[in-house]
């Protein structure tokens, strides 16, 4: 049993000042990945501070930028369906849309989303060594069954993937997240809050202990017209991605004049790869030029046994999905 105390923050100077004081304090709002960390006794809290009366995290509106601003406690499936996302960044909706199920999508908040913890089998399995739970203790997917893991951004210490679908189209859409805290508020690129494992698996992001997210904004370009979301899963619904692929494209007379491209399943952070994008802008949409950004993307991938597959299957999926992404889309 683990207990705690449990209280409820009436705005954002009480949330942030209840984590500031308690290193072992938890924000809580939908808890859909939270409560899972808690009844495997991966995490013990002492309290759990509810963010869900701060009302001015509820809500999406435009921003001065010509974007748009996701509250952090709006729900996925509201985010997912709201007009302006649908119509403007139909890309973000469609990744939402593919993630979990939509009991959990009803649930789960924007910021939630980005904080959730890998879904590798080790980190779940207290009885197990791993690095993300206790630093220094050795991962045990290394040498273990590691189909679920990671091929890109890996280190001798962690081959963790993060599972968030949302995240890896707010990285091809080059959103940035705003937080508060102690010092004030401060923005985030979307490339910068996540982190590859390194020598410190166990720090998921560039979060402050004593921050919290308080939106995420999107620029006002949105590939409303050439964008593609693809999920290679073991089953159609409620399964983490094998492999998924962001694109986003903008096209002029057959050209792509301007390309992203993100990847989840595969690395500690949703993958991207500029170089591949810049070298795919100005160039028709042809296999060989589709082929060719893959390789650049997938430069360095290394599969550990069991997750051999995802190399050639993440190309394969590249591939396809610009073709999709090249059509343009028509809204149903």
């Amino acid at each position: 049993m683990n207990y705690f105390d449990y209280s409820i923050a009436n705005d954002a100077s009480d949330a942030i000042e209840s984590i500031a004081l308690n290193g072992h304090a938890k924000l809580i709002a939908g808890g859909t990945n939270l409560l899972d960390l808690m009844k495997e006794n991966i995490l013990h809290p002492d309290l759990l501070v509810d963010i869900n009366k701060l009302r001015n995290y509820q809500d999406i509106f435009e921003n001065a930028n010509g974007g748009i601003r996701l509250g952090a406690l709006v729900a996925n499936a509201d985010t997912a369906y709201h007009p302006l996302v649908e119509n403007r960044y139909p890309l973000l909706s469609k990744a939402i849309l593919a993630g979990a199920s939509p009991q959990l999508r009803n649930m789960a908040t924007n910021g939630g989303n980005l904080m959730q913890r890998t879904r590798c089998l080790y980190f779940y399995d207290i009885t197990m060594p791993c690095n993300k739970r206790l630093p220094g203790s050795g991962c045990s997917a290394i040498e273990g069954y590691n189909r679920m893991n990671a091929i890109l951004g890996t280190s001798e210490h962690c081959i963790a993937v993060y599972p968030s679908d949302m995240s890896v189209a707010l990285a091809a859409l080059e959103a940035t997240v705003i937080v508060t805290g102690s010092n004030g508020e401060r923005q985030i690129p979307f490339e910068a809050f996540h982190r590859l494992p390194g020598d410190t698996p166990h720090i998921d992001n560039d979060l402050a202990a004593d921050e919290l997210i308080v939106g995420i904004d999107l620029p006002a370009a949105g590939f409303e017209k050439h964008y593609s979301y693809l999920k290679i899963r073991d089953r159609t619904s409620y399964a983490f991605a094998l492999v998924s692929v962001a694109t986003g494209f903008e096209m002029d007379s057959g050209l792509i004049t301007k390309a992203r491209l993100a990847l989840g399943g595969v690395a500690h952070k949703p993958w991207r790869k500029k170089e591949a994008e810049t070298f795919l802008e100005n160039k028709p949409a042809t296999e060989d030029n589709f082929s060719a950004a893959a390789d650049i993307v997938l430069e360095g991938a290394k599969g550990f046994g069991h997750n051999d597959f995802k190399i050639p299957l993440a190309k394969r999926a590249i591939i396809r999905n610009c073709f999709i992404a090249s059509k343009e889309q028509v809204k149903s």
